[in-house]
């Protein structure tokens, strides 16, 4: 099970967008990256017969980032956290460290 799931708001902990916040909209846990709204954005140049809607030009693009440059905010006190895992009822769900709430939303 990993730490982290879609829908998480996270923050990135070190690299060119270190502080900055947003919601984990896909994971890849083979690779161990995940893609985060409004992190890690790169602008990419697409051709007018490659893009979707037949115009050319230069998108911005949000790119994967490694699962080790974040952490999940605490829902209770909005700090970065790191996560710990506790069983109750048959269930394996994640608490956080530092206020001790359970991190996931079911």
């Amino acid at each position: 099970m990993l730490k982290y799931k879609t829908g998480d708001k996270v923050v990135v902990i070190s690299g060119k967008d270190k502080g900055r916040e947003g919601t984990i909209e896909r994971i890849y846990p083979k690779k161990g990256v995940a893609i985060v709204s409004g992190v890690n954005i790169y602008k990419k140049h697409i051709k007018k017969a490659l893009a979707r809607d037949g115009k050319g030009g230069i998108y911005e693009v949000p790119r994967p980032i490694d699962l080790s440059k974040l952490m999940i905010i605490d829902p209770k006190i909005g700090k970065p956290t790191r996560v710990a895992f506790k069983v109750e009822g048959g269930k394996k769900l994640r608490v956080s460290k530092k206020s001790g709430v359970i991190v996931d939303k079911e």
